[in-house]
């Protein structure tokens, strides 16, 4: 019996809301990489693209992580949720392709918003005075936010390609140092294991949302009957459908959601399958694009669905009977994928066969995935 063992923490609805912003930052970044030369993305605007989109999903994580552990749902959490909120909107007008116009502001306010989470743990050391565990976390958490937000501070008046660099030391900063804490793990269970998997899901499906709207693009026809525009469409859906899937038979029946986890890192893989989800909304788009050369957005969604089976593959620390999902079993995944780019790669040019690869792709991984459901829970 867990003496320490606390009531679950349920998603309150304000974190729903302060979610949605979330979606909105997604489609401001999108748009950084709609500035074509040369057959595709010009490579500053790749470069702000990865930087955001990162930058973005690890405010969420901190946001989550801090929410998860001390939020009480109380007047003050919620003050500084719509303080944080009303930043992101400074954050998002900045972004575009003269984002340069912008960067003080961009800057300034994504620094203002980690200074405004750290300050949150700050306050929470009063409330923690006898457990050192807890202590310990909330001075080290807090050292993180505020060392970047010293170094986004200090990008916000260098020229771009130094702030770039500074940009890229200060999300690596964050994500290393709160990977290192990772090993600190909580004895008196203060992380709320059940509570951040239903938060990362939930981000999740906003992504996919997302995701939903760019294939509605591919229903796009001349108001009559189209067999190409019925392929195209059919194709694109059940990509989703399938990559959905896979996240679903992962949260529902494979993660120990009742588990004694730190959660740090269960957070951090989230990071890049919510960046890869965003990449893959983003190269569905892409392959409509006539003016983007066939085989840098071939590479682009590869390296996207890829990254996507790899980060879901890299939960299986945090899944029932961990000791099941073997290496052959990821070995044969990683097969798959490799067949996959090979084919993808030499058909490039037909767009009917690569779409079809894709869906099998795809689906293939997820029967892979679904029986290795079926071997853990029998």
């Amino acid at each position: 019996m867990n003496l320490f063992k606390k009531e679950e923490k349920k998603v309150e609805y304000l974190e729903l809301i302060y979610d949605l912003i979330f979606v909105y930052m997604v489609g401001r970044n999108n748009a950084l990489i709609h500035n074509i030369q040369n057959g595709f993305v010009e490579p500053k605007f790749f470069i702000g693209y990865v930087l955001c989109t990162l930058a973005i999903i690890q405010i969420w994580n901190f946001s989550t992580l801090y929410i998860n552990m001390f939020g009480r749902n109380s007047i003050r959490d919620h003050v500084f949720l719509f303080i944080n909120m009303y930043l992101l909107y400074f954050v998002g007008q900045s972004t575009g392709s003269d984002w340069q116009a912008f960067q003080t502001q961009y800057y300034i306010a994504w620094g203002l918003i980690l200074l405004n989470i750290g300050i949150q743990f700050l306050i929470e050391l009063r409330n923690h005075r006898m457990s050192e565990w807890n202590k310990e976390f909330i001075k080290r958490m807090s050292t993180v936010l505020f060392v970047e937000a010293g170094l986004v501070f200090i990008a916000a008046f260098l020229s771009p390609i130094p702030g770039a660099w500074v940009t890229a030391a200060a999300i690596l900063s964050g994500i290393l140092l709160t990977t290192v804490f990772s090993k600190q793990k909580s004895i008196g269970g203060w992380i709320d294991f059940a509570h951040l998997t239903e938060r990362a899901m939930l981000y999740v499906v906003l992504t996919f949302g997302e995701m939903i709207i760019a294939v509605a693009s591919y229903f796009n026809g001349d108001g009559g009957l189209s067999w190409n525009t019925i392929y195209f469409s059919l194709m694109a859906f059940l990509i989703v459908v399938g990559l959905f899937l896979s996240y679903g038979i992962f949260y529902d029946h494979l993660i120990d959601r009742d588990g004694q986890y730190d959660g740090m890192l269960y957070m951090g893989i989230h990071v890049f399958i919510i960046f890869s989800m965003n990449n893959i909304t983003a190269s569905l788009e892409f392959m409509r694009e006539p003016e983007i050369a066939v085989m840098p957005k071939m590479l682009f969604l590869l390296a996207s669905f890829a990254g996507y089976f790899i980060f879901l593959f890299c939960l299986q620390g945090h899944i029932r009977n961990r000791d099941k999902l073997t290496r052959p079993i990821c070995a044969r995944a990683g097969v798959l994928t490799v067949i996959f780019v090979v084919l993808m790669i030499l058909l490039r040019e037909n767009m009917y066969i690569n779409i079809f690869l894709s869906v099998v792709y795809v689906f293939a991984v997820f029967l892979i995935i679904y029986r290795t459901r079926a071997e853990i829970i029998g």
